[in-house]
This record gives C-alpha cells, structure tokens and sequence, in this order.
C-alpha cells in the first residue's frame, strides 16, 4: 500500500470524504449542464482516482469493503422496488444474447493478448485464466481461479490493480458513448429517448434535475424502504449462505451441482430473486412506497467513488505495467465483439452497453451504470443476465488457463 495523508484505520475521514465527494458529484450534475453531460458518476469516479493516486486517501480500507458489503446490497432491492416485471422478463431474452456475444468478445481478447505479451509476462498461462474467468463473470471468478492455478500473490495483487485501473477507464468510456452521435445515429436509444421524453417538458435546468425532480416522500415512506431493503438482504444472504454450504461444487462435482450452487448460493442473484418475489406477490405495497429510487441511486453514488479508489497508477508503473497493456487488449476487444454483434442482432445501445459492463465489471457496476443513466427498466435484467457469468466464467478460465500452460 503507498503513502496516503489520510490512514486506512480513519474510518470516520474516510466515510465523510466518499459521502461528501458523492453529493458534490450530484449537485454538479445537477446544476451545471457540463457536469449533466459528463454525469455525476464519471464526476466522483474521476474524483476518487485523483484523491488516491496523489496520496491523499488510502487504497485499501475496510471502509471500502463495507460499501462493497453492505451498501451495494442495500442499494440492489431500493432500487429494484420500483421495476415493471412484465419488461424485466419481455426485455432479459435479447440481454442474455448479447451478453454471451460479449462473452465471446472476452475469451477472443484473451487469447490475442495472450499470444502478443507471452513472452513478456511471467505467469501469463495463470493471469490469463483469472482475468477471463473474471471479465465474464466478477471477482468470485478471479479469487477461484487464482487459488485454482496458485497464481503467486505478487501477480496476483499486480492483476487486481490493473483490471481496477481498466475497469474505472472503461467505465468512464461506456458512460460517455450515449451522448456521442456515432453511436446515437447507428443504433436504437430507447431507454435513452424514454428519459430525455419525460424530462423535456421542463426546460433551463438539467437533464439529470430534470430527470431526478423532488418528488412527495414521508418518513414512513424512508423507514419502510429501507427497512424492506434490509430485511431482503439479511434473508438473501442467510439463505445464499445456507444453499452455498449444503450444494457442493468445484471440480470433483457434477456440472448440474455446480450451475445450481451458482444459482442459489449467490447472494446477489439470491437478493434480486427475493425482491422480485416479493414484488409479484405484494404489488400494492411497493406501489404506495415513495423514495426508494432516490436512496438508493444516492447508494450506489458512494459505489461509484470506492470503485475509483483500487486504481493506482503508481502501482500499475512500478509493479507490471505491461499487465494493464494486456488487460487493455482484453477490454478493448470485447468492445469490438459486443458492438458488431449487438449491431448484427439489432441489440439496442442501451442494451449493449449494459452487457458488455456486466462482462468486464460484473453484474453489480452494469446496474449502477444503467442506474446513473436513468435506464431503470434495465437494473434488474442486467443483475439477474450478468449473474450467468458466474456460472460460465470458473469454467471458460479453466479451459483458457490449462490450454495456455500447455503453450509456456
């Protein structure tokens, strides 16, 4: 870890310094039309990787960990309380095909960035393996497979940090393509034109004022939807917990065995399975629930600071840098594959963006992206379509990993 002003143990400095930065990130986005069209989340993720790469705040801390454990969580069912279920299951089929194009779009990348930089990097066979297991499916994936390879820990730190550099980068990247007229004129927007219709009767303010306007909301209203929000994420958790424990998996362990330990015990899937049951079966409740949107979008913004926060550019240039260079073969290929192929099978923008997100950053940043942008209507296809990754990625890294070894 490198020198910061700020200790990794000042957990008050810490929170106060994500959940300032965050709301500054909304006023500006609010506010100024520059900043609507950069957008809030490009705003504090941007932020956070300034802050940590000039040593003001730390790396690692365990107050980053509990944004990853407790709010993101929280953040999923606040959210999710308000989606419309018919389009969830209308709009997940043609979402499931194009993730599993870009899927494709990854294992390619890997395979070319393997052969151009094998000579370069030492335990690339093992780091190749992680990083696609890992660019299909999430961080589970990675932690798997570097045990699975017993990748050494040096590299394997070196790794996290240049797919948490490449990650933010991309990030960046896939928040600005919908305002880019390339894409606007080569593919269909409607999520995009769904917000920009039911914000154009107010003019002078922006897109995102505009979009996120106050609204009636009680004290009732914020007990309930976060007390709902726990309860779901207590009961997701325990009970993912409980399935993960009693079905086995791992390589001794049938393919049946192991897709339905990926089903059920994943918390995350288990949470948005829970909150969907829970909707279809008390519709009237959550319809008289007010605020749930605006807490957890304001969630999921102290999300969009932490997730800045891993990318150190110091540690990219003394550790490996030649590792982001093979990260970025991998990111920009899978780019590639997902837009010709979301082009080929008329995936909408929205929909392709999402989907190749949920590839490189997993299920959790596809929905916080589709989230800032206002594309509600997807935040819950993407998280249940970008789970499947965990299930296919422990797999495609295995092939990739054993095949590349085979090669060194």
């Amino acid at each position: 870890m490198i020198f910061s002003i700020i200790k990794a143990d000042d957990t008050i400095t810490l929170w106060g310094i994500i959940i300032v930065w965050a709301s500054v990130s909304i006023y500006l986005e609010q506010r100024f039309q520059w900043a609507s069209k950069i957008s809030g989340a490009i705003i504090a993720l941007i932020g956070a990787i300034i802050m940590s790469n000039t040593g003001f705040i730390p790396t690692e801390s365990t107050v980053y960990d509990a944004v990853w454990g407790i709010i993101v969580p929280l953040a999923i069912p606040l959210l999710l309380f308000q989606v419309n279920l018919r389009k969830i299951w209308r709009e997940s089929g043609k979402l499931v095909l194009l993730f599993l194009l870009s899927s494709i779009g990854t294992v390619a990348g890997t395979i070319i960035s393997f052969f151009l930089l094998r000579d370069h990097i030492p335990f690339l066979d093992k780091i190749a393996g992680m990083i696609s297991a890992s660019y299909i499916g999430g961080g589970v994936n990675f932690a798997a497979m570097a045990a699975k390879f017993d990748t050494p820990g040096e590299w394997v730190s070196a790794t996290v940090v240049a797919d948490n550099l490449m990650m933010a980068a991309y990030f960046v990247v896939l928040m600005m393509i919908p305002a880019l007229t390339f894409f606007r004129k080569r593919f269909t927007t409607p999520h995009i034109n769904q917000v920009e219709i039911a914000t154009d009767a107010e003019n002078g303010k922006t897109l995102s004022e505009r979009f996120w306007k106050r609204k009636e909301m009680s004290l009732k209203d914020i007990a309930l939807s976060v007390g709902t929000a726990y309860l779901l994420v207590i009961l997701s958790f325990k009970l993912a917990g409980v399935f993960d424990k009693v079905i086995p998996s791992g390589e001794n362990v049938s393919f049946l065995l192991n897709v339905l330990n990926g089903l059920l015990g994943d918390a995350f899937l288990m949470l948005t399975t829970l909150t969907f049951i829970a909707l279809f079966f008390f519709p009237k409740y959550f319809d008289k629930m007010r605020g749930s949107q605006e807490i957890g979008t304001y969630l999921i913004y102290l999300f969009f600071v932490v997730i800045g926060i891993p990318a150190s550019i110091p540690l990219i240039i003394q550790n490996a840098p030649l590792l982001l260079v093979f990260v970025f073969i991998i990111v920009l290929i899978n780019m590639l594959v997902s837009f010709a192929a979301g082009k080929l099978v008329k995936g909408n923008l929205e929909d392709i963006i999402v989907a190749s997100n949920a590839n490189i950053g997993g299920p959790t940043t596809a929905a916080a992206l589709a989230i800032a942008k206002g594309w509600k209507d997807l935040v819950g296809p993407i998280l249940v379509v970008g789970t499947l990754g965990y299930i296919i990625g422990n797999y495609i890294g295995t092939i990739l990993g054993m095949w590349f070894s085979g090669l060194l």
